[in-house]
Protein backbone atom coordinates (compact mmCIF):
# COMPACT_ATOMS: atom_id res chain seq x y z
CA UNK A 1 0.00 0.00 0.00
CA UNK A 2 2.80 2.83 0.82
CA UNK A 3 3.72 2.70 -3.16
CA UNK A 4 0.51 4.25 -3.20
CA UNK A 5 1.73 7.29 -0.85
CA UNK A 6 4.58 9.89 -1.41
CA UNK A 7 5.53 12.72 0.89
CA UNK A 8 7.04 16.01 -0.55
CA UNK A 9 7.29 18.34 2.96
CA UNK A 10 3.76 18.82 3.75
CA UNK A 11 2.25 17.81 0.84
CA UNK A 12 0.80 13.79 1.04
CA UNK A 13 0.14 12.91 -2.64
CA UNK A 14 -1.78 9.82 -3.06
CA UNK A 15 -2.00 7.64 -6.48
CA UNK A 16 -5.08 5.99 -6.41
CA UNK A 17 -6.11 2.70 -7.94
CA UNK A 18 -7.77 1.50 -10.90
CA UNK A 19 -10.80 0.84 -9.09
CA UNK A 20 -11.62 2.99 -5.48
CA UNK A 21 -14.09 0.74 -3.62
CA UNK A 22 -14.70 0.15 0.21
CA UNK A 23 -11.83 -1.88 0.61
CA UNK A 24 -9.13 0.04 -1.13
CA UNK A 25 -10.71 3.10 0.55
CA UNK A 26 -10.49 1.72 3.93
CA UNK A 27 -6.75 0.97 2.85
CA UNK A 28 -5.93 4.26 2.45
CA UNK A 29 -8.21 5.68 5.01
CA UNK A 30 -6.12 3.90 7.76
CA UNK A 31 -2.23 4.58 5.86
CA UNK A 32 -3.20 8.33 5.68
CA UNK A 33 -4.02 8.65 9.01
CA UNK A 34 -1.08 6.78 10.32
CA UNK A 35 1.12 9.23 7.97
CA UNK A 36 -1.03 12.10 9.71
CA UNK A 37 -0.16 11.13 12.47
CA UNK A 38 3.52 11.01 11.88
CA UNK A 39 4.05 14.14 9.90
CA UNK A 40 2.61 17.20 9.85
CA UNK A 41 0.16 17.50 6.14
CA UNK A 42 -1.13 20.59 5.16
CA UNK A 43 -2.10 19.47 1.62
CA UNK A 44 -3.18 15.93 0.38
CA UNK A 45 -3.69 15.42 -3.73
CA UNK A 46 -5.06 12.59 -5.07
CA UNK A 47 -3.73 11.37 -8.60
CA UNK A 48 -6.81 10.23 -10.25
CA UNK A 49 -4.50 9.18 -13.60
CA UNK A 50 -4.97 5.45 -13.37
CA UNK A 51 -8.54 5.24 -11.64
CA UNK A 52 -11.58 4.38 -13.89
CA UNK A 53 -13.96 3.52 -11.33
CA UNK A 54 -15.16 4.87 -7.73
CA UNK A 55 -17.76 4.60 -5.62
CA UNK A 56 -19.75 6.15 -2.98
CA UNK A 57 -16.88 5.03 -0.30
CA UNK A 58 -14.34 6.85 -2.68
CA UNK A 59 -16.65 10.00 -2.02
CA UNK A 60 -16.52 9.32 1.79
CA UNK A 61 -12.46 8.69 1.48
CA UNK A 62 -12.21 12.14 -0.23
CA UNK A 63 -14.65 13.70 2.21
CA UNK A 64 -13.67 12.32 5.37
CA UNK A 65 -9.61 13.78 4.17
CA UNK A 66 -11.05 16.93 3.83
CA UNK A 67 -12.38 17.01 7.57
CA UNK A 68 -9.47 15.30 8.73
CA UNK A 69 -7.35 18.16 7.69
CA UNK A 70 -9.31 20.72 9.25
CA UNK A 71 -11.80 21.73 6.16
CA UNK A 72 -9.50 24.17 4.97
CA UNK A 73 -9.68 25.93 1.46
CA UNK A 74 -7.55 23.77 -0.61
CA UNK A 75 -6.65 21.22 1.44
CA UNK A 76 -7.35 18.76 -0.69
CA UNK A 77 -6.94 18.49 -4.57
CA UNK A 78 -8.02 15.65 -7.68
CA UNK A 79 -5.95 16.11 -10.28
CA UNK A 80 -5.56 13.85 -13.75
CA UNK A 81 -9.46 13.43 -13.33
CA UNK A 82 -11.38 11.58 -15.93
CA UNK A 83 -14.41 13.16 -17.25
CA UNK A 84 -16.54 9.81 -15.49
CA UNK A 85 -15.14 10.67 -12.20
CA UNK A 86 -15.48 14.27 -12.63
CA UNK A 87 -19.23 14.23 -13.06
CA UNK A 88 -19.36 11.71 -10.06
CA UNK A 89 -17.51 14.57 -8.30
CA UNK A 90 -19.73 17.12 -8.59
CA UNK A 91 -23.63 14.92 -8.91
CA UNK A 92 -22.19 14.07 -5.08
CA UNK A 93 -21.25 17.86 -4.46
CA UNK A 94 -18.01 17.11 -3.96
CA UNK A 95 -16.45 19.89 -5.95
CA UNK A 96 -17.58 22.15 -3.58
CA UNK A 97 -14.82 21.44 -1.24
CA UNK A 98 -11.81 20.25 -3.21
CA UNK A 99 -10.19 21.69 -5.71
CA UNK A 100 -10.70 19.62 -9.34
CA UNK A 101 -8.09 19.33 -12.34
CA UNK A 102 -9.47 17.62 -14.93
CA UNK A 103 -7.23 15.79 -17.85
CA UNK A 104 -6.93 18.01 -21.10
CA UNK A 105 -7.68 15.45 -23.82
CA UNK A 106 -6.05 16.75 -26.71
CA UNK A 107 -7.44 18.80 -29.83
CA UNK A 108 -10.04 19.83 -26.89
CA UNK A 109 -10.05 23.38 -25.24
CA UNK A 110 -11.59 23.45 -21.71
CA UNK A 111 -13.50 26.67 -21.11
CA UNK A 112 -13.45 28.08 -17.99
CA UNK A 113 -16.16 30.13 -17.97
CA UNK A 114 -19.43 29.68 -20.02
CA UNK A 115 -19.89 30.79 -24.32
CA UNK A 116 -21.71 33.62 -24.81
Amino acid sequence: MSDYFELDGTCLTVRLPAEVDHPVSDLIRKESDRIMSDTYIRTMVFDFRQTCFMDSSGIGLLMGRYRALGMRQGCIRAVEVSGHIDRLLHLSGVHRYIEIDKIQEEGKIAWKTPMK
